[in-house]
């Protein structure tokens, strides 16, 4: 019987794959025997994914590119169809934020940096635009592909202070749902476009804002674990099912969707 899950030697592009969670979602998925490009910023990282891909003869392919730049996803484009011939899936992982884009307990909107919040939206949104626009021409071209974006639970609610990332976010949820339509209707039932929504996991990014320095919760941190019906913050790993799954054949019929990993915060009231 063929298994649904099965990912094997299925070609798929990890944009921010030296981040924490794309970057071992993506370890994950070539563990899967995938054979997943790992596109990222950081060439010290970018070592050791394809050490980590050698020393356990994985399937995977480490390769500098910076989601804002059109040459740069072009050069990978061409570096993976070189290799490999096909493009079956993109994970657009990249994203992040930036502290000016971050409203302070000691100010007030009006204090927001523009130019930070404007640094947010568009490393979010065209870094997500872009390499779609980019490695969906394979999708195009081949009629089939499947597209899983990162958009998160501070899309969806009012998550207090990160105001430019909620609003990259947001706006990474439009397009998901636009962008499945699209394709569906210009390109046909083969190409999907979905996204996951984490809840709360503990990265470089948000640290300092969740943990005090001896490892304890900040006050916001457990206000975070209090509207958590799990009551704790999410492990990678636990992103990699809902992933795995949208680059799968056991997902051919959605389309549009904004999955929650998120420990039941999305669905709690309080009460």
């Amino acid at each position: 019987m063929k298994n649904l899950f099965d990912i094997k030697d299925r070609v798929i592009v990890v944009t921010g794959a030296t981040g924490v969670l794309a970057g071992a979602t993506a370890r994950y998925l070539a563990e899967c025997g995938a054979k997943v490009a790992f596109l990222g910023r950081n060439e010290e990282k970018l070592a050791e994914v394809q050490k980590f891909c050698d020393d356990n003869n994985l399937q995977g392919i480490a390769i500098k590119a910076d989601v804002m730049s059109k040459d740069d996803l072009i050069s990978a484009r061409e570096k993976v169809l070189a290799k490999w011939g096909t493009v079956d899936c993109l994970v657009n992982g990249a994203g992040g934020n930036k502290a000016g884009a971050v409203i302070s307990p000691d100010q007030s909107f009006f204090d927001l940096d523009l130019n930070a919040w404007e640094d947010v939206f568009k490393l979010n949104m065209e870094g997500t635009l872009l390499p779609t626009i980019i490695f969906g021409e394979i999708f195009q071209k081949n009629k089939k592909g499947s597209i899983v974006n990162f958009s998160s639970m501070t899309a969806q609610l009012a998550v207090t202070r990160v105001l430019g990332y909620s609003n990259a976010k947001a706006s990474i949820d439009n397009l998901t749902k636009w962008l499945s339509v699209e394709f569906a209707k210009k390109i046909g039932d083969g190409v999907r476009v979905n996204a996951v929504a984490p809840g709360f996991f503990l990265s470089e990014q948000n640290r300092t804002l969740l943990t005090n320095p001896d490892g304890s919760l900040t006050s916001r941190g457990n206000d975070i674990i209090n509207a958590t019906p799990f009551a704790r913050f999410g492990d990678a790993d636990e992103v990699f099912g809902a992933i795995h799954y949208l680059c799968s054949d056991a997902s051919k019929f959605v389309t549009g969707t904004v999955m929650a990993i998120d420990g039941g915060f999305s669905c709690f009231s309080g009460v």
